[in-house]
């Protein structure tokens, strides 16, 4: 059992990382945002249909792999349960706030012609980077939680 636990986390650990990279990305490259108009539109979309491949499958492994590291962290103590709880509860957060609120603007977004951009396109951007800032900070400490885990949990 305290193999698959192993094994769990370091998976998980990996998919997390790689999703919080990946978001992450975005918020350090502040110079993607004082692009022109049609440049950073044609960026955004051809993010919406990177992101759309990869995101998927990466999250849903991920979420996987959390569930059962928090199911087999029940008798490693609270703390490890908890941590491992919040990571799965953080992920699963970025997941409702990427759909709920950041796919409807990017199903917008991908039906815009870049070269004649609607009036408020400005205002989606910053409602977009607003919504996926919370996302980076929630990805972020998903994987602050897994790397608590691993390094206090070494039984």
């Amino acid at each position: 059992m305290t193999s698959v636990l192993a094994a769990s986390r370091m998976l998980a650990l990996l998919l997390v990382g790689l999703y919080a990279g990946g978001v992450a990305f975005v918020v350090l490259a502040p110079s993607v945002t004082r692009l022109p108009g049609p440049a950073y539109v044609r960026y955004w979309q051809a993010l919406n249909a990177d992101y759309g491949r990869a995101m998927p499958p990466l999250l849903l492994a991920g979420i996987a792999a959390l569930i059962v590291v928090t199911a087999l962290s029940w008798r490693r103590g609270w703390f490890v349960l908890g941590v491992s709880a919040a990571a799965l509860l953080l992920v699963i957060l970025t997941v409702v706030l990427t759909l709920a609120g950041m796919e409807p603007l990017n199903r917008v977004v991908d039906t815009w012609d870049p070269d004649l951009l609607p009036a408020d396109w400005h205002e989606t951007r910053r409602r977009w980077l607003s919504l996926h800032l919370v996302r980076t900070v929630l990805a972020l400490a998903a994987f602050a939680c897994l790397i608590t885990v691993q390094t206090l949990d070494r039984n």
